[in-house]
C-alpha cells in the first residue's frame, strides 16, 4: 500500500520531471497527518456540509500544488542528507497566495471554536509566513527567537540540538492568559525546537491549541516531544 510518505516522494519526482499526475496519485498525496490518529484532514465525512466538504478539495488541491514547488537538494548540508528547500514556496506569488490559503484552510479544520487568539512563530522561517497567516486570522503574532535576540523581560525554555543546549525566549506578556496560541513553524524533524515554543507558551499562562507545521519528516519522530498537543502538517516525506 502506498504511503502519504511515499508519495510526496513520488510527486517530488514527478514535479521534477514534469508528467502529469495520476487521479490516484493526487488522491493520496492530498492526505495530511493528525496527532490523534483521526482521519486525514482533507477527508470529508459522511454528512459532512457542503461548505466544508468544498473547502476541503480546495486544501487537497492546494497540497499538490505546494509539493509540485518544493525543490530538492542531494547531499546538503553534507553528505547523505536530502535537503528540501521551502523557499519556491515564497518566489511566486501565486504560490505564496496558495500556501497562506493553505494553511488558513488547515487552521480551520481545528474547529470554529478553536481559532486562536495568537499565532506564535518560531525563529527564523516561522517568521515567514506566521504574521501573514495571523492577519488572515485576526490574531496576533508573537516571535519566538534565539536567547539574547529581544530586548526586556523574557521568559526562556531550553531544548536539546544535535551539538548541545539552545534556548528560545518570548517576551513576557506576548500572551495573555487564557489567550488561545498556535505554534507555527515550517519543519517539524526532532520537535525540540516546537516542545520549547509550547512551554514558553504556558509559562505565560496561554492555552496552546496545536502545532502546525508546512512540512514533518516523521522518521524522526518529533511529534513524540510535544505531549500529545494536536499537530498538523501539510505535506509529508521520509527525505
Amino acid at each position: 500500500m502506498t504511503t502519504p510518505a511515499d508519495a510526496a516522494q513520488s510527486l517530488a519526482q514527478t514535479s521534477k520531471d514534469q508528467i502529469p499526475l495520476t487521479t490516484a496519485e493526487a488522491a493520496v498525496l492530498a492526505t495530511s497527518s493528525v496527532s490523534d490518529g483521526a482521519n486525514p484532514t482533507n477527508d470529508a465525512p459522511r454528512g459532512q456540509p457542503a461548505a466544508a466538504a468544498s473547502g476541503a478539495s480546495e486544501l487537497a488541491r492546494t497540497k499538490i500544488t505546494l509539493l509540485g514547488a518544493l525543490k530538492h537538494f542531494p547531499d546538503f548540508p553534507i553528505p547523505g542528507i536530502k535537503f528540501i528547500d521551502i523557499l519556491p514556496l515564497f518566489q511566486d506569488p501565486a504560490i505564496h497566495e496558495t500556501l497562506l490559503r493553505a494553511l488558513e484552510l488547515q487552521v480551520l479544520e481545528f474547529g470554529e471554536q478553536a481559532k486562536p487568539d495568537v499565532v506564535v512563530g518560531l525563529d527564523a522561517r516561522g517568521f515567514l509566513f506566521g504574521p501573514s497567516l495571523a492577519l488572515r486570522l485576526n490574531a496576533s503574532f508573537v516571535p519566538v527567537r534565539k536567547k539574547g535576540k529581544m530586548p526586556g523581560p523574557c521568559v526562556t525554555a531550553a531544548y536539546e540540538k544535535e551539538y548541545g543546549t539552545d534556548f528560545f525566549q518570548m517576551q513576557e506578556g506576548a500572551v495573555k492568559p487564557g489567550q488561545k496560541v498556535l505554534v507555527v513553524d515550517d519543519i517539524i524533524a526532532t520537535g525540540g525546537s516546537a516542545a520549547a515554543a509550547g512551554s514558553l507558551v504556558k509559562q505565560l499562562g496561554g492555552e496552546l491549541m496545536g502545532y502546525l507545521f508546512i512540512l514533518e519528516i516523521p522518521v524522526l519522530n518529533g511529534r513524540s516531544k510535544l505531549g500529545g498537543v494536536q499537530t498538523v502538517t501539510l505535506l509529508e516525506t521520509n527525505e
